[in-house]
């Protein structure tokens, strides 16, 4: 095989990891179903939203970057509970961390929805 087609087969290989990945957060992970709601109720509200689409823009990657936080943290708590599921305190510092990830990301988002709402939609 060249050297071509393996880094093809990566890729696509890659791919089908990453799809498998999301459709297993998304199949165990409340917390990520909550999330991919939250992005297409978000996604819908900054279409009408009668703003630019630079800060649509902003407003969407507000939101993915909440289930980026959400990926990272299942990835953790999986991660720990393979190790074990017995009470360890690095184990609850690695969630609580992870868990810290998705927090931030949140109110990263509701920052920003805030602002460019009552910015530009309700003080227009």
């Amino acid at each position: 095989m060249t050297n071509i087609k393996k880094q093809i087969n990566h890729i696509i290989n890659a791919c089908k990891y990453s799809i498998q990945g999301i459709r297993t957060a998304f199949s165990e992970e409340l917390a990520f179903r909550q999330d991919v709601f939250l992005f297409f109720l978000g996604s819908f509200l900054a279409v009408i939203m009668p703003i630019t689409t630079e800060l649509k823009l902003l407003l969407y990657i507000s939101l993915i970057l909440i289930l980026i936080s959400e990926l990272i943290n299942t990835a953790i708590e999986k991660t720990i509970d393979r190790i074990g599921l017995e009470f360890h305190e690095l184990s609850k510092k690695a969630k609580d961390i992870g868990s810290a990830i998705v927090f931030v990301s949140l109110l990263n988002a509701l920052f920003l929805w805030v602002f460019i709402f009552f910015k530009y939609v309700i003080l227009v």
